[in-house]
Order: C-alpha cells, then structure tokens, then sequence
C-alpha cells in the first residue's frame, strides 16, 4: 500500500488514512516505513467560524493548480454528536476538484479534539507528505482560543479573520498574534475592513518576528480577489524557511511523549483494572492515587 501511495496512488492514499485514522492493523507497519516525512511543505488555515476558509482554500486550490501544482487538503470537519463522523462541509465547497487529478481532498472528524484539529492529525499529514504532492493545505474547524495546534503542524500559518467578527480585543484574546505568519481579512468588502486592516497592520508592526512585520492581505474569496498575492506571500514564506519551528518542535516533543504513554501502557489488562478498581471503591477510605501505585507495581498483565 504504501509504495502505492508513493506513486501518487489517491485511492491507495484514502485507504491509508483510513488505516491510519482507526488503527486498523497494519497501521504502524507503515508509519514506521514513512520517509521524506519533513520534505512536503504544510500550509494551515485556521480562523472562526464563518470567516471563508473553505471558500479561501478552493481559490488558492484554482490558483495553484493552473500553475500546475499537485495540491493535498486535508480539511477537519465539527464531528457530529451522534457518530462521530465530518459533516463533509468542506468538501462540497470544492466541488470543483472532484475529478481533478491533481488534487486530494479528505474530509476528517475532530473526534472531541479541542485543537480544532484531528487526534491523529501529524500520522496522517506524514503519510500524505509520501504521496509526492508540491503542497498539503490543512484547514481546521474554526474553534477559536485552542486553534493554535495548527501553528505546531503547519509550517505556514495563514489565520482569516472577517470584518464583522468582533473587536480587536477578541482577536488578542484568541492568541492568534502569536500564530499567525499571514493574516487574511477576507470578505473585504465589507464596510469594516479598513478599520480593521489599520488595526492589524499596527498590532503585526509592535510584535514583528525577526525584524518583519506579519503580512496583512485583504481577499474576496468569493471573486478570487487577492488570492494572487496571498498564495505568493505564502510561497515567500515558505521558501525562506530553513530549520524547523519552535512551535513544531513543541508539537513534535507532544506527540512524542503521546505514543510513549501509549506503547507504556498497552500490557496493562483494563478489565482487571476494572475489576479491582470495583472491588476497591467498596472499601472505606479509597484513595485513587494508592490504588493506582499498587496496581502498577503487581498487577500488570
């Protein structure tokens, strides 16, 4: 599977996501035969609810592809209540790259991950990075204050914000100075957008990264406007990137000491652990922090 997945295999690709996303069996085989995992440049797009990021991707997404780029998307759904599956939203905005060869669309669920994100988000970006595409687009759900996930996964971060979503006070709030590598304000059209544009461009100039301020770019995703100077201020940033981000490293660190916990774990018996937490709860003066010390030191199986 995977060496089909490496000639640009697109069904291939979906049935190792799916590998993936569930831990089927097999799963690690090919994750641990991954490489070239740093090579493929990923673009994250975050922002509220509402702001056009699904719009904004399909325009760059026409944009790139007329320059003859193979384009990924990995676009993260709200999960639904009931079966924890993506509403698929995302994918019916890009209708337009159904049959379109160079263009892979996936529709993930956040799965209750409160990062906006998907809880096997860096497993499946490493996959998709061996599929050979020039660039891997991410768009999170929109969730506001825990969005900043993206800034550890994405190796350009493009934060769309609206001129009717609030005062610059939620923006601070939100923490996205801190992220964002781009900001877009789209839907520009709107009456407020210079106000805010003259907001931002002051607060990216007090808080510059290396002696640069953050670049500010108005767009009509709607009408392609803008689009142009956004995908090369995205190209610029990526081509004057060398070394890998603190933000990654933090994210990679997580990750990391995420799977360690897990292969720690795995010979634990949860039923018997079941069992006798049961049985403890019946005795007076349980403390869970003296049953768990016992278990770990005799009962592992």
């Amino acid at each position: 599977m995977l060496a089909e997945i490496q000639t640009g295999n697109f069904q291939a690709l979906a049935k190792g996501i799916t590998l993936v996303e569930n831990e089927l069996p097999g799963y690690e085989s090919i994750l641990s035969a991954l490489a070239h995992t740093q090579d493929a440049k990923v673009l994250g797009i975050t922002g509220p609810p509402g702001a056009g990021k699904s719009t904004l991707v399909n325009a760059l997404l026409h944009y790139w592809t007329k320059k003859g780029k193979k384009i990924a998307v990995i676009a993260v759904d709200p999960t639904s209540p009931f079966n924890y599956g993506a509403i698929l939203g995302d994918r019916i905005r890009m209708s337009d790259f159904y049959n379109d060869p160079k263009v892979f669309i996936r529709s993930l669920a956040t799965r209750g991950e409160l990062g906006g994100l998907h809880p096997k988000i860096i497993e499946i970006t490493d996959l998709v990075k061996n599929a050979g595409f020039d660039l891997i687009l991410v768009e999170t759900v929109g969730v506001g204050q825990s969005e900043v996930e993206i800034a550890g996964l994405a190796d350009c971060t493009v934060v769309t914000l609206v001129p009717q979503s609030g005062d610059m006070v939620q923006t601070i709030k939100a923490g996205i100075m801190e992220i964002a590598d781009i900001f877009v304000i789209n839907k520009a059209d709107h009456s407020d957008t210079e106000a805010m544009y003259n907001n931002l461009r002051i607060m990216a100039h007090e808080q510059n990264k290396n002696g640069k301020d953050t670049p500010v770019i108005k767009t009509i995703a709607t009408s392609k406007t803008g689009i142009e100077e956004l995908a090369i201020a995205v190209e610029d940033y990526l081509a004057q990137q060398n070394t890998i981000p603190t933000k990654r490293m933090y994210l990679l660190i997580k990750k990391c000491w995420q799977l360690i916990q897990a292969d720690r774990v795995k010979d634990i018996n949860k039923k018997k652990l079941e069992a006798e937490l049961a049985a403890a709860l019946q005795q007076p003066g349980f403390n869970i922090y003296s049953f768990i010390n016992n278990f770990l030191r005799g009962n592992k199986s």
